[in-house]
């Protein structure tokens, strides 16, 4: 039996030697378990996530400081929702009472809508539901990365996602089946939608949206340009969640990046993304939205990490969770 150098829980800057019995994996998650207990805050980053071939569902993982992320393993929620019985691009959002909402993609081509479910501790889910948002489109194609914002001010719950419905836009360089646009709806408890309307209309092909509150009248929506000369990111700007978005920026991302997810710390905004060209995962720093800083050296993420959002968890979520790990 070995002892094993630990922090205190009440003594946090101190260390004490213990004698266990515990395995390489179980020393893991206390060594885990006391890194977070010796936070000053009672909060820390979760970060949503699925892994090819994208049938098993949910994967997590969280992190303390924004930059390093520990993997809480999955599935925590398996697909049934909509025809191929698959989670890409799980996004979640802390809702009203502590609850998370949920929602992904379910179909790769096909299918008019995106599936949903919620969640007090990210364990137990209600029943899935299959949300047909394009129901009245015969003609659309797919129905990608629904992403969710909470209007804080209307008291609301913004979801958006990208469409192509062929021959509707001028398609540039695109095919008509791969030349999206952005829709949204509103909901209050994701029983009753509003009605689906058109989100974004840049004037090319666009996908994998991200809508962000810097102040009252003050949004940014990070974006994909996805027509075949850039495949990148960029961002624009708006008064309301809802647009209109101008001011599109140049990308400061590379050739084939994609799924941008975004959380604030501190002063400054981290914007992580899939690098696929290269296929990697990468990260920019912006404090303005006009300068970017690649720290892609300086973030940690679980190997088979995919496209997901950030949101906030307790530290007796997250405890549970790793208990159950």
């Amino acid at each position: 039996m070995k002892n094993i150098m630990i922090y205190n829980k009440a003594h946090c800057n101190k260390q004490v030697s213990t004698p266990s019995p515990l395995g390489r994996v179980g020393v893991g998650i206390l060594l885990f378990f006391t890194l977070f207990s010796c936070s000053n805050s009672k909060q820390a980053y979760l970060f949503t996530s699925f892994r090819e071939p994208a049938t098993d569902g949910l994967y997590l993982a969280s992190s303390e400081d924004g930059y390093h992320w520990k993997d809480l393993g999955g599935p925590y929620l398996k697909p049934e929702a909509g025809k191929s019985k698959i989670m890409r691009d799980p996004s979640i959002v802390k809702g009203k009472n502590d609850v998370y909402h949920t929602v992904w993609t379910t179909d790769w081509k096909g299918g008019d809508g995106f599936g949903y479910a919620s969640s007090k501790d990210l364990i137990h889910w209600s029943e899935q539901q299959y949300i047909h948002v394009m129901k009245n489109e015969p003609e659309v194609v797919n129905v990608w990365a629904p992403e969710i914002f909470y209007d804080d001010e209307q008291d609301r719950y913004i979801i958006i996602w990208a469409s192509t419905i062929p021959f509707r836009y001028a398609k540039g360089q695109e095919e008509e089946k791969n030349n999206h646009r952005m829709y949204y709806v509103t909901t209050k408890d994701f029983k009753t939608f509003s009605d689906t309307k058109l989100f974004f209309e840049p004037g090319f092909s666009v996908i994998d949206c991200v809508i962000l509150k810097r102040a009252k009248n003050d949004y940014v929506l990070v974006l994909k340009d996805n027509t075949r000369p850039m495949r990148n990111i960029k961002v624009a700007f708006g008064k309301t969640p809802l647009g209109p978005f101008e001011n599109i920026s140049e990308p400061f991302t590379a050739y084939l990046s994609e799924g941008p997810t975004v959380l604030k710390k501190d002063n400054d905004w981290l914007i992580y993304y899939d690098n696929y060209g290269a296929k990697n995962y990468k990260a920019a720093k912006t404090s303005d939205f006009k300068n970017f800083e690649d720290v892609s050296s300086q973030i940690q993420l679980p190997e088979g990490h995919k496209h997901g959002t950030i949101t906030t968890i307790s530290k007796k979520t997250l405890r549970k969770l790793i208990e159950k790990k």
